[in-house]
C-alpha cells in the first residue's frame, strides 16, 4: 500500500504522532494514530524518530515523511514532558533550525554538524528550481554593483615570499 503524505502533527496526551494520509489507490483521507512509547524527557529525538520510522508497522505510512520533521515532533514531545509550554518550546526548535551564518562550524562535533549539514540540504531542496518549475530559467546572469569599496581580505595581501 502506498500512502501521500499531508500532514504531520503531535498529541501530548496520551504521546503520539499522528498523520493525515492519502492512499494512492483511492482518494479517501485517513488518519494514523502512532503511539510513542518508552520515551521521556531525557531521551534522544534523533534516536526516536528514526526508531518510528523504521517501525514495520509504520514504514509505509511515514515513508514521504522527512526524519527531520519526525525529530522535530519528538523536540516538541520532549518540550512538554519538560514542563515547557507549547510556544517555548516552538521557539526552542525554531532556533535549533536556523543556521547562524556566523557560526564556526569547525569546531562543532560530528553529530551537530550532521544536523547543520540535514538542515541546509533540506533548506536547498526547498529552494532548487527545477527543470518543471514555471519560473525555471536555464541561463541566469546577474551583474553585481561594484558601487562600494570592496573590502580586503588577509588573504588578497601579497606576501614576500614564493612558494
Amino acid at each position: 500500500m502506498a500512502c501521500i503524505a499531508k500532514k504531520c502533527g503531535i498529541r501530548f496526551k496520551p504521546p503520539s504522532i499522528i498523520l493525515i494520509y492519502e492512499e494512492k489507490d483511492k482518494e479517501k483521507t485517513r488518519q494514523r494514530i502512532m503511539p510513542v512509547r518508552n520515551f521521556s524527557k531525557f531521551s534522544d529525538c534523533s534516536i526516536a524518530a528514526e526508531q518510528l520510522k523504521n517501525n514495520p508497522r509504520h514504514k509505509a505510512y511515514l515513508e514521504g515523511v522527512s526524519l527531520r520533521q519526525l525529530e522535530k515532533l519528538h523536540s516538541l514531545l520532549k518540550g512538554h514532558l519538560r514542563g515547557e509550554s507549547l510556544a517555548e518550546s516552538l521557539e526552542k526548535v525554531q532556533r535549533e533550525e536556523t543556521i547562524d551564518p556566523e557560526e564556526d562550524m569547525n569546531k562543532l562535533d560530528d553529530k551537530e554538524l550532521a544536523k547543520r549539514k540535514s538542515i541546509m540540504d533540506e533548506l536547498f531542496e526547498k529552494n532548487r528550481k527545477k527543470k518543471d518549475d514555471p519560473d525555471f530559467i536555464y541561463d541566469v546572469e546577474v551583474e553585481f554593483p561594484q558601487d562600494e569599496q570592496l573590502e580586503s581580505c588577509g588573504w588578497d595581501v601579497e606576501s614576500g615570499e614564493e612558494v
